[in-house]
């Protein structure tokens, strides 16, 4: 008997046409889809509802929520060094569980089944994960010019040890070296060496900033890539995070090196950070995902806001508006997003022997009549208010609206009084 059956919905297929068709679901993974007769445990009448894969949000600070709105209207450098920074030594390991665990209730129910965090804490984190029942891509935020740099080093290679392919295969980890201007040369190749040692990929920020770049090429004599690349960062599989100021040189070596993008629109305006030139990397045939940054940042981790921002703003700023097409902007939200994590053969498609990892949107509103194309309704008019169910790894975590493994009244709780105590207040 199957687990699940989703009847009668609009599906987006792997081929990225959307059908009515039927979906079942045995253990993990997605068994068939087409018309489906056989009995199940559990029967989801899909119709008036858009099935579509999970969004993938490839980079988060998920704990950072204990953050929203306390260091709003500043540049980058002066909201990290005068705000976020003092702000964060003063975390917990239980500050960090709860923060993510609030980034991930936020998740669920706009429709992620799978993130990528860079943080610290990050057993913690994992257990958040495990807990939920969640997907995520997992790295230990390392500084090399911390007095905790090998510190940082070592937790690393034990959190790799202890937790990969852990939570029934749901938890994947990278190395995470924060950015350049935080990771000198010499700790990058302790980086670049451990990697090489567990077989591990790496998650960075790369040239956000256009202070960054500029800082580097003074220092350096060459811009943030061109600095990874001779260190061998990108030898191991690199996820870069927001890559807003790239030189067509850059672009050459990202192409070269497989780097994967993890771009961050809503963080990248509120911080006035810049546009980054996504259109020229699809264009070099870089693989583009997209990501909410931590919500201090960002003040969510609504990955419908990311895909609309994204078809959004390059329209305006490319005064184009075929720069990011809509199904583009979804692509970039599901299959590119498992790309750009190395889960490609995993989660990002709906597809027989895919994991089940599945989001369902409620169409009853207003915002999604007439149906002229459903992909443009999603981008342009869908709302967090209309995921109805979501489904990871076979295992329901939205129900109707409902979080199925987590206390949201004592979620709220807990990281309204730690959230206050972090920032003194």
């Amino acid at each position: 008997m199957l687990n699940i059956l989703l009847k009668g919905g609009d599906v987006l297929c792997a081929d990225g046409q959307i059908r009515q068709t039927d979906i079942a679901v045995s253990g993990s993974v997605i068994t068939q889809i087409g018309k489906i007769d056989e009995s199940a445990e559990q029967v989801i009448d899909c119709r008036d509802k858009l099935i579509i894969p999970g969004f993938v949000n490839t980079h988060t600070h998920a704990a950072m929520t204990l953050f929203r709105s306390y260091a709003d209207d500043m540049m980058l450098m002066d909201w990290l060094q005068k705000k976020i920074w003092p702000a964060e030594e003063n975390l917990t390991a239980e500050d960090v569980y709860w923060g993510t665990q609030l980034a991930i209730a936020e998740m669920l129910k706009s429709g992620t089944t799978c993130f990528a965090d860079m943080y610290f804490f990050m057993p913690e984190v994992a257990r958040a994960v495990a807990e939920s029942g969640i997907r995520a891509v997992l790295a230990r935020g390392m500084a090399g010019i911390a007095p905790t740099a090998n510190q940082a080093l070592a937790e690393s290679e034990n959190f790799y040890k202890e937790w990969h392919n852990a939570a029934n295969g749901r938890i994947t980890v990278m190395l995470g070296p924060h950015a350049p201007y935080t990771c000198p040369p010499d700790f990058i190749k302790k980086v670049t060496a451990l990697a090489t040692k567990l077989g591990a990929q790496i998650h960075i920020h790369l040239s956000e900033t256009a202070g960054e770049v500029a800082d580097c090429q003074k220092q350096y004599g060459k811009s943030p890539i061109a600095l990874m690349n001779e260190l061998g960062i990108f030898d191991h599989g690199a996820l870069a995070a927001h890559c807003v100021h790239l030189s067509p040189e850059d672009i050459a070596i990202m192409k070269e090196k497989q780097v994967r993008v993890a771009h961050n629109p809503g963080s990248n305006m509120k911080l006035a950070s810049g546009v980054a030139p996504v259109p020229d990397l699809l264009a070099a045939g870089i693989c583009v995902s997209l990501g909410t940054d931590g919500a201090a940042s960002n003040n969510n981790s609504d990955m419908l806001e990311e895909l609309r921002l994204a078809a959004l703003l390059h329209k305006v700023h490319r005064l184009d508006p075929l720069a990011i097409p809509a199904k583009t902007a979804v692509d970039m939200a599901t299959v590119q997003g498992a790309a750009a994590l190395g889960l490609e053969t995993i989660t990002g498609k709906l597809a027989t022997s895919y994991k089940a990892d599945i989001t369902i949107f409620d169409r009853q509103e207003p915002h999604w009549h007439p149906r002229h194309d459903s992909l443009s309704l999603l981008t342009y008019a869908a709302s967090s208010r209309d995921v109805h169910t979501v489904i990871v790894d076979g295992s329901i975590l939205l129900d109707n609206r409902r979080l199925t493994t987590i206390d949201e009244e004592r979620l709220l709780a807990e990281t309204d009084r730690r959230g206050m105590r972090l920032v003194n207040k």
